[in-house]
């Protein structure tokens, strides 16, 4: 059985700055967490408007927040974190201020806008992860992250259902400004660094950009598109099979299971030595949903969703750390964006695929579909890297020169496929004690900030 380290995120959170970022990161992202079902409640009850053209709407957000997430990522790396997120925190407020007051029309260009000027927290989160924290510890910081993002999505929306519903949408959604100017205000304060100072000292590359887009990275970003996939469809064919047998007030508590169930799994996947990649993790989280197909309602299937929800935690946060990894860090915010894009790209096409086949068969058929395209992704993106990994023999540069550590020195004949195969800490090479890289203070490179 492999190692469990006994107190892996206490030694973590006591790094410099760790511990501040995952209490600002956290706020940050309510406002975000909420939005949805504000906006959903506010065309529904206060224009009096239907669940399709309140889809319309949140849809509207999210193609903005796909198209934007890389060009805000992109910001971050050129010109740092401060200047970059000054102009989302004046368009968002303004936005979500505002948004009461429009109709139904200009609200869905309103919608557009603040997902396109989205405060970039998530991205910025991981990537000032992957500079503040010691490679040996990475997968706890990036396990423990999305951990937090669970929780935010559990107690978020309740807040916005609350205050839509017991005060009115126009106060919930005048909420969501304010609490999105104090997220990104709290973030201006924090100013994480995204860049060590290695990084920035090292003289800029002449000529064009460099090219990062492998076969390696593009089957990682294609793990984020069926993670995504699987969890939306899960969610669907969950309310519907709810709903199909007059349950539907149940809802609330089985995603709150579903939920528990990726905290757990994420908090034993980050304290352990080793773990399967990314696409062998979407791979069971695949297979981890098939048995709620199968499970009658409601005992049986509050189980099934405990177990789907084991590995949701794990597959996300090691998409994440191996990202940074693959790509040099002057590079790693707008990959952090493409990420974000691909996410969102997954639920669009998961939630109305598997409701076309919910409504033509059973709900059941939901959770197999949502299965099925995602553990088929993530075994193509397995098979993509081995034809490449025969192809092109060992690569040397698997891992960009400014991501890499003294522990990263036996990985450089590895093939791509071993790049993104199984994680293993470098506690065996660096030891335990491997001090975090020198990153940027706030004194040290203004230009960073």
């Amino acid at each position: 059985m492999e190692p469990v380290s006994r107190f892996p995120y206490g030694a973590l959170l006591r790094l410099p700055g760790v511990g501040r970022l995952f209490a600002v990161s956290f706020v940050a992202r309510i406002p975000h967490a909420m939005t949805g079902v504000v906006l959903t409640l506010h065309v529904v009850t206060s224009l009096g408007r239907g669940y399709a053209q309140a889809g319309l709407v949140a849809g509207a957000m999210t193609v903005g927040a796909a198209v934007g997430a890389p060009w805000r990522g992109r910001l971050v790396d050129r010109i740092g974190l401060r200047r970059a997120v000054v102009p989302s925190v004046v368009v968002e407020s303004a936005v979500w201020v505002c948004a009461p007051h429009l109709s139904y029309e200009a609200l869905v260009v309103a919608a557009f806008v603040g997902g396109l000027f989205l405060v970039p927290v998530f991205s910025v989160t991981r990537q000032s992860l992957s500079v503040m924290v010691p490679l040996a510890q990475q997968r706890s910081a990036f396990a423990l992250d999305s951990v937090a993002v669970e929780v935010t999505f559990m107690l978020a929306p309740v807040l916005g259902v609350v205050l839509a519903t017991q005060v009115s949408t126009f106060a919930a959604l005048t909420f969501v400004g304010v609490t999105t100017v104090g997220a990104g205000v709290l973030l201006l304060w924090a100013n994480p660094p995204t860049r060590s100072v290695a990084s920035l000292d090292a003289p800029p590359v002449s000529g064009r950009r460099e090219k990062v887009l492998g076969p390696d990275l593009v089957v990682v970003l294609l793990a984020a598109v069926a993670a995504s996939f699987v969890l939306v469809g899960t969610d669907v064919a969950l309310v519907a099979s709810l709903n199909d047998v007059g349950r539907a007030g149940d809802v609330g508590w089985m995603i709150a299971l579903w939920a528990g169930g990726s905290v757990v799994g994420g908090l034993v996947h980050g304290a352990r030595h080793r773990s399967p990649s990314p696409l062998a993790l979407v791979a069971i989280l695949a297979v981890a949903t098939v048995p709620a197909a199968f499970a009658p309602v409601p005992l049986w299937l509050a189980l099934a969703v405990v177990v789907a929800g084991l590995p949701c935690a794990p597959a996300l946060s090691s998409i994440n750390a191996t990202l940074v990894r693959l790509v040099p860090e002057h590079r790693r915010g707008e990959v952090m964006g493409w990420s974000g894009t691909m996410s969102t790209v997954g639920n669009a096409l998961g939630a109305p695929l598997c409701g076309w086949v919910i409504d033509r068969a059973t709900p059941g058929a939901g959770f197999l579909t949502a299965a099925a395209v995602g553990g088929a992704v993530a075994v193509g993106g397995l098979v993509v890297l081995r034809l490449a990994a025969v192809r092109r023999g060992p690569v040397a540069l698997a891992v960009p020169a400014d991501a890499r550590t003294a522990a990263d020195v036996a990985d450089l004949e590895r093939t791509p496929a071993d790049v993104v195969g199984p994680e293993t800490t470098p506690s065996d090479v660096a030891g335990p004690s491997s001090e975090p890289a020198d990153v940027t203070g706030h004194e040290k490179a203004p230009a960073a900030v």
